[in-house]
């Protein structure tokens, strides 16, 4: 187990090596002068101060050998200085960090709202195969999938602010100041993005719940005598949860681009705001920031799936 984990780790530190160093060629991939980019906001480039232009480049660090630039990037990010806001002059990893709990939180209980729907609705499907049960649940994996996120969350907004006032509309209240407020507030971004995780750990548990109920063991277990409960969930159910664990985690980065709709419509400060901050200023160092972060978080969500394989499926880690 412990050579199958030095071996995802070293994986998951490539990836991160790679993603840091695409992030850092942005600014030298973009068309034309990145720095006249930046402050042409709102002017033309014959109003540019040309002095201006010197000084942001050299606070940048715009005017050394791109190698030198390469390496100083990398001292700094290892520092975790990601420079300053252009916008309001402020630590962008200050501005993240006090972002990323809330992207998280909203991830989070995402991914719990999606498992305790999709997973009992998969397992309700496979056992009532072709039955009401069945049809239901096929239909409710069917219109999560096919549905928007801005468009749910817009649903979401007309039936339970409007009709039925039970949740505000938008906002965010601090855990500390008030618990209550901040789950309400919580309560429909969470089911926003959390329908559309339903539906797919669904879809993929009733397959698979389907698939191993058909293996020969699972009729074995049955002509032992044992509870058909038992056999769902401790036998069943066991060998099933390796695709299920797999579109959990491979859905991670679909939730994170749905947190960008969703955070705009229920205006929840996460990192997706602070992106859509940043394009808007053309804030390159948040921007940047963000994209970095957003892209660690995917690589280490994939890195716990792995892990958890080898949890499930002890031959997996002997591969």
């Amino acid at each position: 187990m412990a050579q199958y984990i030095i071996r995802r780790l070293a994986i998951t530190i490539l990836l991160i090596f790679i993603v840091a160093t695409i992030t850092f060629s942005i600014i030298h991939l973009m068309p034309g002068d990145p720095v006249q980019i930046l402050m042409a906001t709102g002017e033309t480039s014959s109003n540019i101060n040309p002095e201006a232009v010197q000084a942001l480049r050299r606070s940048l660090g715009l005017d050394k050998p791109i190698l030198v630039q390469y390496f100083v990037w990398w001292k700094n990010f290892l520092l975790l200085d990601l420079g300053n806001s252009l916008y309001d002059k402020t630590p962008v990893v200050e501005n993240i960090f006090n972002r990323l709990p809330r992207t998280l939180e909203l991830l989070i209980s995402a991914v719990f709202t999606g498992v305790c729907i999709g997973l009992p609705s998969g397992i309700i499907g496979a056992i009532n195969r072709n039955r009401w049960p069945d049809q239901l649940v096929s239909i409710f994996a069917g219109l999560g999938i096919s549905s928007p996120v801005y468009v749910v969350g817009t649903l979401l907004v007309l039936i339970f602010c409007l009709y039925i006032p039970w949740f505000p509309a938008s906002g965010y209240k601090l855990f500390s100041e008030s618990p209550w407020q901040h789950l309400r507030q919580l309560t429909l971004p969470a089911i926003t993005i959390g329908i559309y995780q339903a539906s797919l750990v669904a879809r993929m548990t009733r397959s698979s719940m389907l698939e191993v109920l058909s293996k020969d063991y699972i009729r074995t277990a049955r002509a032992k005598g044992l509870g058909e409960r038992l056999v769902i969930y401790r036998h069943a159910l066991k060998n099933a949860m390796i695709p299920i664990v797999t579109i959990i985690g491979l859905s991670g980065g679909s939730l994170l681009g749905g947190t960008v709709l969703v955070e705009f419509v229920f205006n929840w400060p996460g990192l997706s705001t602070l992106l859509m901050e940043g394009i808007y200023h053309r804030d390159y160092p948040i921007v940047q920031g963000v994209l970095l972060v957003t892209s660690a978080l995917f690589i280490l969500l994939n890195l716990m799936v792995d892990l958890t394989y080898g949890m499930l499926d002890p031959s997996i880690r002997f591969e």
